[in-house]
């Protein structure tokens, strides 16, 4: 079968490319302003990319058209497929009707840490030698590749509350149908979609709503959004973990089940969080047979994931790191990560708000309080429509606003000193800014 996807290189429906093309499918796919990682690696592995959107792709004879959820009424090659009544689906619905079917699903749900999550767990089942499928938003160190289509009935899942698709409003997630389920956290995000928090709460109800009765949920504690999903009906066995719960995971990475200490976890990322995450993982990998002495070991060869903490190169004593928060709690997370782990040398902050949310000014009130662990911080505001010198107003001189990449690097790079970290966040391509970034200090050492 000829498989043709819109939106190939985002990040999910670049997986589903790869698990289409590893299930014996041929597979095209169509986008705009593709970057890396997922263009190199769908290349790498064989498969045809074009360049934008233009209704003559009809003619390429695909027997079915996957639609992914960037694409709107009014996409020229989406027109066309509704016009002639060819045949389409959402990536979601085509993933769960062709690979996960019938299969053990172990999904990662909330709305931060889910591509670290994923990662390690499905590391975890590598290690044990359960030889799992997965499809990760991001690409796993260990495994090179950001979906896998497996050997065994066990499929590990990046479980994304977004909308499916432009005929499909629901949360990709009540797709999967998992039989084992972190709700890892859950906060206010995706403005463009959600009016509120209660209403993403409705969705991750509908998602425990898809879980067996002998299927098992993880959830943390505290979590006053999450339990009032569980209010809400929960029909599956349930576990919990973080403070005074069933799995805790102190400062220094001591692990405990029901208070019997279990051994040190090493989470391969700096951050408490991390380590919250690395435990959730371990709780679902229980539930799957994989005794917590083999998870723990699992996760000292656990090598991170692209775009998470990411060290794009050290230059003239200046370390360049890669990580896709863009969320403030992710933001401040992130920049208290590094700070614990690199206590020396300052951190300089260069931060793209570029998801929907932040375009859409919600979360401003919370940017400033974000990045106060940073010595410096610098903010590209290009295509912003509201004020975010204002919004960084309270980092007074620590702060610099630019809109021109290029002015930006320059600012970084006239500023970064031996010994300092520069951290760069985004959620995107971000004008290559990593690159020219480490090529500037070469050339200031030069």
């Amino acid at each position: 079968m000829h498989i043709h996807i819109l939106g190939i290189c985002g990040t999910f429906m670049g997986g589903v490319a790869l698990l289409a093309r590893a299930a014996g499918h041929r597979v095209s796919g169509c986008d705009a302003n593709v970057y890396p990682p997922m263009s190199t690696q769908l290349t790498e592995q064989g498969i045809e990319l074009i360049e934008g959107y233009d209704a003559e792709q009809v003619g390429l004879g695909a027997d079915v058209f996957v639609v992914g959820n960037a694409i709107s009424r009014g996409n020229p090659l989406l027109e066309a497929v509704l016009e002639r009544g060819l045949r389409y689906v959402s990536g979601p619905q085509w993933l769960a009707e062709n690979v996960l079917q019938g299969r053990w699903v172990l999904a990662v749900a909330g709305t931060h840490g889910k591509t670290t999550t994923t990662s390690m767990l499905a590391w975890m089942l590598e290690y044990a030698g359960l030889q799992p499928g997965f499809l990760v938003g991001g690409v796993p160190a260990n495994f090179g590749v950001s979906a896998r289509l497996g050997e065994t009935p066990f499929f590990v899942i990046e479980a994304d509350e977004y909308d499916t698709a432009f005929c499909d409003k629901r949360s990709k997630f009540v797709h999967y149908r998992p039989r084992t389920l972190i709700l890892n956290n859950l906060e206010f995000d995706h403005a463009d979609i959600f009016p509120d928090l209660a209403a993403i709460e409705t969705q991750f109800h509908h998602l425990v709503r898809t879980v067996p009765a002998n299927g098992r949920i993880l959830v943390p504690s505290p979590s006053e959004a999450l339990e009032r999903v569980l209010t809400r009906g929960c029909w599956s066995e349930l576990e919990r973990f973080g403070e005074n719960a069933m799995w805790t995971v102190n400062d220094i990475g001591s692990v405990a089940l029901d208070g019997r200490p279990l051994g040190k976890l090493d989470a391969g990322l700096p951050g408490r969080h991390n380590l919250d995450n690395a435990l959730a993982a371990l709780a679902a990998a229980r539930h799957v047979g994989i005794p917590p002495d083999v998870g723990i070991e699992a996760m000292q060869g656990f090598r991170g994931v692209r775009r998470r903490m990411e060290l794009r190169g050290h230059v003239a004593g200046v370390a360049v790191y890669d990580d896709f928060a863009h969320h403030p709690t992710a933001i401040e997370l992130t920049v208290a990560g590094l700070r614990g782990r690199e206590p020396e040398g300052r951190i300089l902050a260069v931060l793209e708000p570029r998801s929907n949310t932040m375009k859409l000014g919600v979360m401003k009130s919370r940017l400033a309080d974000s990045l106060a662990g940073a010595d410096r911080v610098f903010c590209y505001a290009n295509g912003l429509d509201w004020d975010v010198a204002e919004a960084l107003s309270p980092l007074g001189g620590r702060a610099r606003i630019e809109t021109d990449v290029d002015a930006l690097v320059g600012a970084v790079v006239n500023t970064a000193e031996p010994g300092d970290h520069v951290l760069v966040m985004s959620n995107g391509g971000f004008g290559g800014v990593h690159d020219k970034l480490l090529r500037a200090l070469a050339a200031r050492e030069g």
